[in-house]
């Protein structure tokens, strides 16, 4: 390349006047595409240096939890415990014989824990089984029917029925997640809950854990997934069965720059 008339470099160095000249002597088109790729390799390291210090961040995140064995897992799962009814769980009531009145088939347990039956009143049911209920049910409706003197040609039958569970769910927290709750219907796993969640940018899949409620006085209950495992090779020791009050929690590391944002973040 021509030096604009300037003497040529000695040693390969390159003067700054020296170099802002042959910059500036050079034709619009090129100065353009010079000012670019240097935009764009500084961009580049940029985004290098925020990366590599997400990367350290993100090993100072610790592993919490240890794998369970004994936990019900993907082709392993179980049933859930019989199913307890709570506000606001929604019912449907099927009564006979139907010559007992206007009794309604659908109910919303109160935040009081009672069920409207119109006419024939109030029953608390909250904290029972179907079955429970459906027992203290057809005594109320005895009562009922032998205070407005009704003749029954048969016993009366009450079959209660979960119409909709509005009490159950299990929860995904953390930094690297939008946090939610989602409901329980008895055969979500980790990785059910991984993809129903809104996971960010920077979460830290590898460092997720399960946590699991438990009574006062009672040792933690925290068990580490191992992510890649599930994800890559099929393998389902940590796709741990997702019970009511489940917490996934899904680590984050640093939230990505505008570099990053643009151009990735690994």
């Amino acid at each position: 390349m021509p030096w604009l008339g300037m003497m040529p470099p000695r040693n390969g160095y390159i003067p700054m006047e020296g170099m802002a000249a042959m910059i500036f002597g050079l034709p619009p088109s090129t100065r353009t595409l010079l000012r670019r790729n240097v935009l764009l390799g500084l961009m580049s390291l940029t985004s290098t240096g925020c990366v590599l210090r997400r990367r350290l961040a993100e090993r100072k995140v610790k592993q919490l939890g240890s794998v369970d064995p004994a936990q019900h897992r993907e082709m392993s799962l179980s049933a859930n415990a019989p199913y307890v009814i709570e506000p606001p769980d929604s019912l449907e009531v099927r009564i006979r014989p139907d010559t007992i009145g206007a009794i309604p088939s659908s109910v919303t347990v109160q935040a009081d824990g009672v069920i409207d039956l119109g006419f024939a009143g109030r029953v608390y049911v909250a904290g029972l089984q179907l079955d429970q209920a459906e027992s203290v049910v057809a005594q109320k409706l005895s009562l009922f029917a032998k205070k407005q003197k009704k003749t029954l040609d048969e016993p009366i039958e009450v079959n209660i029925r979960l119409d909709e569970s509005k009490s159950k769910y299990f929860y995904v927290l953390g930094k690297g997640v939008q946090q939610a709750r989602f409901a329980v219907t008895g055969r979500e796993t980790v990785l059910d809950a991984i993809m129903q969640s809104q996971v960010k940018s920077n979460a830290i899949l590898e460092k997720t854990y399960l946590v699991r409620p438990h009574p006062q006085g009672m040792p933690d209950q925290i068990m580490a997934v191992d992510w890649i495992a599930i994800r890559d090779r099929g393998e389902t020791m940590t796709n741990y069965q997702i019970f009511p009050g489940d917490r996934l929690v899904i680590p984050g590391g640093p939230d990505p720059g505008l570099v990053e944002t643009l151009f990735g973040s690994r």
